[in-house]
């Protein structure tokens, strides 16, 4: 008999994610076992409950999903789920805290449908926040030419330096966006723009800068916008954008990336229960949204 298909849930909200439940449920977890208010100390015993009842053999079975609203703990708390591995004692586990990591996929992928991102020149708003990182990882590993925005130059410079330091390669500048004049300059040349910011904050006006200096838009072929609540991120393209095209620019809002991120959403869990060995972050969630681009 084919045993269950158990998915250890932790999340480091008070309480677990109904969504990311109802979306592994979708890709066929038959068990949830869903713990909220977790922190790396608490992480140990979790982990080692859920292999130590099933044998080697079967811990592909088993798998760990971390999530929660705080990318930065969930970090934590993936950090913590590899380290209480040992010998062949080990199952999958994904991170996609506040959807960091298949929304980042999903908005690169986007970006790669309209244009040859090796050699592009692309910014990313917000460079220097949970999913703004991931885009900049993702599109730097395409051998894109990645512009880093954040209001402060210093934190802009220090994600170019860390991204720099584990991806060999990679084509970073850090920009200070703090004014509109400072985002008006970092927009110029930019071939793909990119806005992860946080909700109801604005950080470009695409009509106002076209009726005030269109020259600065000369170069760009797509905007994508990851904010579906109001205001949005990039003004100009709509939440539900999907390859629209608004003069010559093709957009793509926060909707309109919305079903690539549930699909590959879905797929990485699926692959969770594939080999026991799996450590899911944005890289291999990329990975398996190109995959899916294939099909």
């Amino acid at each position: 008999m084919s045993l269950p298909k158990i998915l250890l849930q932790l999340d480091t909200d008070a309480q677990p994610s109904v969504f990311d439940s109802v979306v592994a449920i979708d890709a066929g977890a038959e068990q949830l076992l869903r713990h909220g208010s977790i922190t790396s100390e608490g992480v140990r015993n979790l982990v080692h409950g859920l292999m130590f009842t099933r044998g080697v053999k079967d811990l592909q079975h088993s798998a760990v999903f971390v999530g929660g609203s705080d990318v930065a703990r969930g970090a934590e708390l993936l950090k913590a789920v590899k380290e209480s591995y040992f010998g062949p004692f080990r199952c999958s586990v994904m991170l996609d805290a506040n959807g960091c990591n298949t929304t980042a996929a999903a908005a690169v992928l986007a970006a790669a449908r309209e244009m040859k991102l090796e050699g592009a020149c692309a910014l990313v708003l917000a460079g220097t926040g949970p999913v703004g990182q991931r885009v900049v990882r993702l599109l730097a590993r395409e051998k894109a030419e990645v512009r880093v925005a954040s209001r402060k130059l210093d934190k802009a410079q220090a994600v170019c330096e860390t991204i720099a330091a584990s991806c060999a390669g990679a084509q970073l500048t850090p920009w200070a966006t703090a004014s509109e004049e400072e985002t008006w300059k970092a927009v110029a040349g930019a071939q793909v723009i990119i806005a992860a910011g946080a909700a109801e904050v604005e950080l470009l006006n695409l009509t106002k800068l076209r009726e005030q200096s269109a020259d600065t838009l000369a170069a760009l072929r797509v905007a994508i916008d990851l904010n579906a609540v109001p205001p949005l991120g990039i003004a100009g393209v709509d939440a539900q954008d999907k390859a629209v095209q608004r003069e010559g620019v093709v957009c793509y809002g926060a909707l309109g990336v919305g079903g690539t991120k549930m699909k590959i959403h879905r797929a990485a869990v699926r692959a969770l229960f594939a080999a026991n060995n799996q450590v899911l972050d944005a890289e291999e969630i990329f990975d398996i949204g190109q995959q899916l681009e294939k099909v």
